[in-house]
């Protein structure tokens, strides 16, 4: 970005760095580290050799604010995220988040009405309710 350009997320200008990044949801992150942590575990017959503090306060956080726990549930909701061509932060944003209504998703992501793009209430409303589907099967 130049140095004119005000940084703002609700209008998608995060910077170019940050707009090709990968994002990972809390869930994507939780599944990450448990299966880190049984490793740890798994290799350590020293008692001595116990993971980090901050490796387990990590592992606790994104655990706490895991929406989805069920590792086909977590796939399932990137899929349906990734076939409304958000951007990664918008779909860990709403992935995270889960609202319920597109108000609130709105409210949370206000990049998804921004014009020009092809999210329309009835798009958005789509895919909200397939998110729900996914919690309510989980």
């Amino acid at each position: 970005m130049s140095g004119e350009e005000e940084e703002n997320a609700a209008d998608l200008k995060i910077g170019e760095e940050f707009l090709k990044a990968k994002c990972l949801m809390n869930c994507e992150v939780a599944l990450i580290l448990e299966h880190k942590y049984e490793q740890l575990q798994q290799m350590s017959d020293d008692p001595m050799n116990q993971v980090s503090q901050v490796f387990e306060k990590s592992l606790q956080y994104v655990k706490r604010f895991s929406r989805y726990k069920n590792p086909d549930a977590v796939r399932q909701v990137r899929e349906i995220l990734s076939r409304y061509q958000l951007a990664e932060f918008e779909l860990c944003v709403l992935g995270n988040l889960c609202p319920e209504t597109v108000e609130e998703a709105i409210a949370m992501v206000p990049s998804i009405k921004t014009k020009g793009r092809a999210h329309d209430d009835d798009a958005i409303e789509r895919m909200l309710n397939d998110l729900s589907l996914i919690k309510k099967f989980e």
